[in-house]
């Protein structure tokens, strides 16, 4: 029988669908052509495309497996290499060399004799995975005539579900020795685990199994969160351990547990030393079709759209992302994992077409190995009616327990951002700008800014001293690749928490590997060290780690605002995505249009969708530019005390509410048109209540209506929306003399601190004098403290100014004299003033000014490579600017010898646009020389070729002295000389021109100075 006329447990593509009897095509189901190898055409065969692979039941009942592999040779336009392999039960059989284009089909055979699952495998090789349409011609397998008797269960051990839950479970062992997990609610089986098991160094535990011993227990928890739908958790489990043996003796554990919201197992692997995991077969079963809600594929970073389907359709690609819905009958399941670790990968859904089956994939297909004794994941299923299903912390329950407990977390502090890349997308390297955005923060009650890819580390310390005269704190972003080694992050996260940054927002992981969970736990746990809290973009799922590291704020993991509004998409998430984690999705932007998503709908939206951290992504502009959303915006929380589905349908509507202290949030949105939306008041308070709403005003929601009512908690209300439109609304309380449950923002104190000198140069071990005058402007303060800071090494004369008391514009000043070091200060140093203070009530405030002095070392004699001067300042566009070498990647020193069209320089300097370089002459020098041009490195490394664009820049003292025009790697190198006679200091500039900075590798070859002899 041909193996593309069977059924497929499970299929995993590197692009687009397994095809059937056709090769790979491109992205769409039955797009490829006939298969063909080295001119041999194959009527029958699988076309994949690497990383492909699938895996089909032979209840070993077969003898043989045979197949023609190789490249299709639709393939024209690149070389394709793949090594192709087939396992049984987990075992390699057979596998090819590396083969490409242009070899001939080559006969690969197995003998499959007592397999019970094949997997065919098509492995990317050599040079990714590009051109790698792998086919397997004639794919076939030599079977008995009559298929073998189907097991029968021959023992069966129920587990109860705690007290109050309908759910219970039946773990079955057959009498092939396999093991089944049935799910019932009631009466009725809502899911089933079949197969369970797994193969690996410890041995084979799929088949062959009996029954060892079984342990019963209640486990019970309390514990509180920092994030997610409620704050304080309570919840028992039945749990069962049950231990089983192979055939060989070897044994292994499954924990099951029941829970009120649904069902989950793992497996245990006792004793020391490694533990290596080559496969799971444990696959979900679901009794009957019916609507399902998944991602359109499995994307690493779990940024792929969502879709409405059927669990026999699925999505067609063969590989489902966690998390996954489907709708069984009045009943909702939604399967996702839990507690995933650095000893193990993540995983995903393996899904057949037609079938009702998703089998557990690890990441790739690759082993995973643990040392000491291994826990796998939780495999779960979440079961309930929709709102239990929305409502439910099981993903949280299930996790590791909190490891910072018994510690100080004073410093965890969810709360709403700004945060300006979205629509103003150069402005992070604006530092001008990115104050603007603190100020909105401070507008708004909002707790933080963040300032995102493209700050500056000159800057950034200052800007965190104003933010925090303005009441807001800081986040930054980084790229993980500059926190991935133990390294990189005990150099920046001390330097970031010195600053006074409050947390980090990390992007661009994009893996599920055994090796970035592994870095998950390790960063988690050096930030929570250095007091840093932390959110995931381009990240793997949410799988509980914000229970065990309460300072994770969020995770991206989902195809957010930043990728343009689906109203579909916006609102499946509510009800799939959201429900595993917190969800970084950036909502409320007005200025993009409102043609899928109402202005009412963006600010439901920092309701529906919880987040540690809420990033706001507008402007000011654009929040300033519609007044009745501000009160709204101004009082949203980023904590909640409980959360409360009120209604909904996946894709289509949902009214969802969260409880901060006395008052309740109520977020509704929809997609498309349809009749007003209900919200009813039964559960959010007793008797007479006051509602804040803000809804659409008109049919296309480009404006919004605010108002307030009175209500009975007896009503329900009905909104009527624009199209994709929606509404936000605040319950609370009618007590006497609240007219609204809007709380104003309490203005931040109008604080100014001025220090004379701002900036200036000093020359090593000078001496100069520094004052400062504080003011409030608009109230009293007392408890006065005003006070320089300056770094080690460094003096001051002159003690701390107090006030015990300080009227409304009065002025307190102080004056210090400031030493500056006679040896090891050089650059420029910022020396911070900082007031202290507090207003009528007892929060504690603070304001900063600060002198910026540059250390000026002696006029330069001689002549000099600039590479092997002291530099006062340097900034760069990707990873710091190098000496002698190009730039290379993120990492200090990882550049190559600096080379301009073939020419090869032993001296000079490698930016990357934009990057800077400032250095000082003391006016002593005359000419400087250097040959620039884009370094021939981003021609010739592999993944990074493409076309750099630059303008050379030289400035003295702040005046342009002469530039080029734009340069790219297409132009040979060009000779500079400039006159620098009388300059004091020397900046010199590489700076992004025609096509953004990608490939902008600036060499300054040769780059010196001729300056005096004596």
């Amino acid at each position: 029988m041909f193996v593309s006329d069977l059924p497929w447990v499970g299929e995993s593509n590197g692009y687009g669908p397994i095809e059937r009897d056709a090769s790979n095509g491109e992205a769409g189901a039955g797009d490829g052509r006939p298969i063909t190898i080295g001119g041999v055409v194959y009527d029958k065969g699988i076309g994949m495309h690497a990383t492909g692979a699938l895996s089909v039941e032979l209840a070993a009942n077969c003898t043989s497996f045979s197949a023609w592999v190789g490249l299709d040779d639709e393939v024209t336009s690149g070389i394709g290499t793949t090594r192709f392999q087939v396992y049984g039960d987990g075992r390699l059989l057979a596998e090819t060399a590396v083969l490409t284009g242009v070899d001939a089909p080559f006969e690969l055979v197995a003998d499959v004799t007592d397999v019970e699952t094949l997997r065919l495998v098509a492995d990317e090789a050599t040079n990714g995975k590009n051109y790698d349409h792998a086919d397997w011609g004639d794919a076939k397998l030599s079977c008995a005539a009559e298929a073998p008797e189907e097991p029968v269960v021959v023992e069966a051990w129920p587990i109860d579900g705690p007290k109050g839950s309908t759910l219970s479970a039946d773990l079955e062992l057959d009498s092939a020795g396999r093991v089944a997990l049935q799910v019932r609610d009631g009466a009725a089986t809502v899911i089933s685990a079949q197969r369970l098991g797994l193969v690996g160094s410890d041995g084979d535990f799929r088949s062959g199994l009996s029954f060892v011993d079984r342990h019963d227990e209640k486990v019970k928890d309390r514990y509180t969160m920092t994030t997610g739908k409620k704050g304080e958790r309570e919840y028992t489990h039945a749990q069962s351990v049950f231990e089983f043996e192979n055939a060989d003796g070897a044994r292994f554990k499954i924990v099951v547990r029941v829970a009120a919201d649904g069902v989950a197992f793992r497996y245990l692997l006792d004793g020391e030393g490694d533990h290596r995991v080559d496969d799971e077969s444990g696959a979900w079963v679901l009794p009957s079709d019916g609507a399902a809600w998944m991602q359109k594929s499995y994307a690493v970073n779990y940024e792929a759209e969502w879709m409405t389907t059927t669990a026999a359709a699925a999505n067609g690609t063969g590989s489902v992302g966690f998390p996954a819905l489907f709708q069984q009958d009045g009943r909702y399941v939604l399967l996702t994992e839990s507690d995933v670790h650095g000893d193990y990968s993540g995983s995903h859904l393996a899904h057949g077409p037609g079938s009702l089956s998703y089998g557990i994939d690890l990441f790739e297909g690759a082993p995973v190995t643990s040392a000491g004794a291994l826990s796998t994941p939780w495999r779960l299923a979440i079961v309930g009616g929709l709102d239990e299903v929305v409502e439910s912390t099981l993903v949280d329950d299930l996790a590791t327990p909190n490891r910072l407990e018994g510690q100080d977390t004073d410093w965890i502090k969810p709360g709403v951002s700004s945060w300006s890349w979205l629509t103003d997308w150069g402005s992070p390297r604006d530092e001008a700008r990115q104050r603007d955005f603190v100020d909105l923060s401070a507008r708004m009650g909002w707790e933080y800014v963040l300032l995102d890819e493209g700050w500056d580390a000159s800057w950034v310390p200052r800007t965190v001293r104003y933010a925090h005269t303005k009441g807001v704190d800081v986040i930054i972003w980084f790229h993980s690749r500059d926190l991935r080694t133990q390294a990189q992050r005990d150099e920046w996260l001390p330097k970031l928490a010195s600053w006074g940054v409050s947390g980090i927002k990390v992007d661009f992981m994009d893996s599920d590997s055994q090796d970035i969970h592994r870095w998950y736990d390790q960063i988690a746990a050096d930030t929570a060290k250095n007091h840093l809290m932390i959110n995931f973009h381009g990240a793997a799922l949410p799988t509980g780690m914000q229970r065990t590291w309460p300072h994770i704020m969020a995770y991206e993991a989902v195809r957010g605002a930043e990728n343009g509004i689906s109203p579909e998409r916006s609102l499946t998430v509510p009800f799939t995505r959201n429900i595993v984690g917190s969800m970084d999705w950036t909502p409320v932007t007005f200025s993009r249009g409102n043609g899928n998503s109402s202005k009412a709908h963006e600010v439901a939206m920092s309701i529906v969708y919880e987040s540690g951290w809420q990033h706001m992504s507008d402007k000011p502009e654009a929040y300033a530019a519609e007044p009745n959303a501000v009160p709204f915006l101004q009082n949203i929380p980023a904590d909640w005390d409980d959360t409360k589905l009120l209604s909904g349908t996946p894709g289509s509507s949902v009214v969802l509410a969260r409880q901060s202290g006395d008052r309740w949030f109520v977020g509704g949105m929809r997609a498309g048109s349809g009749e007003p939306l209900a919200l009813p008041l039964a559960e959010l308070g007793e008797r007479k209540l006051l509602v804040d709403l803000l809804v659409d005003d008109g049919a296309n929601g480009s404006a919004t209506v605010s108002r307030t009512v009175s209500a009975s908690s007896g009503e329900v209300l009905t909104v009527p929306t624009a199209t994709n439109g929606g509404f936000a609304a605040v319950v609370c309380p009618a007590v006497p003399a609240r007219t609204s449950c809007l709380d104003p923002v309490e203005p931040v104190p109008a604080a100014s601190l001025d220090v004379v000198p701002s900036g200036a140069d000093a020359a090593a071990g000078s001496t100069f004098q520094m004052t400062a005058s504080f003011a409030v402007a608009d109230r009293d303060v007392r408890k006065v403290s005003l006070e320089p800071s300056v770094p080690e090494g460094w003096s001051v004369e002159g003690a701390a100014v107090t006030a015990k008391q300080l009227a409304a514009g009065e002025v307190l000043q102080g004056s210090w004299t400031v030493t500056v070091p006679a040896a090891g200060a050089s650059g420029t140093v910022e020396l911070p003033v900082i007031a202290e203070y507090r207003d009528g009530g007892r929060r504690l405030y603070s304001a900063f000014g600060q002198a910026t002095i540059a250390v000026t070392p002696p006029p330069l004699v001689g002549d000099h490579y600039v590479s092997d001067l002291e530099w006062l300042a340097q900034s760069n566009g990707y990873g710091p600017v190098e000496r002698d070498r190009s730039n290379g990647q993120a990492g200090a020193g990882d550049g190559r010898p600096i080379e301009i069209d073939d020419v090869a320089y032993e001296k000079g300097m490698g930016m990357h646009a934009t990057g800077s370089v400032t250095v000082w002459l003391g006016g002593s020098c005359t000419v400087f020389d250097a040959i620039v041009g884009i370094d021939d490195e981003v021609l010739e490394t592999p993944g990074e070729s493409g076309i750099g664009s630059v303008r050379f820049q030289v400035f003295g003292d702040d005046v342009l002295l002469t530039e080029t025009g734009v340069l790219t790697n297409d132009n040979a190198a060009l000779p500079l000389q400039v006159d620098v006679t009388g300059v004091q200091r020397l900046r010199i500039v590489a700076n992004e021109a025609t096509n953004g900075k990608n490939f902008d590798h600036a060499d300054w070859a040769d780059a010196r100075l001729s300056c005096a002899t004596e």
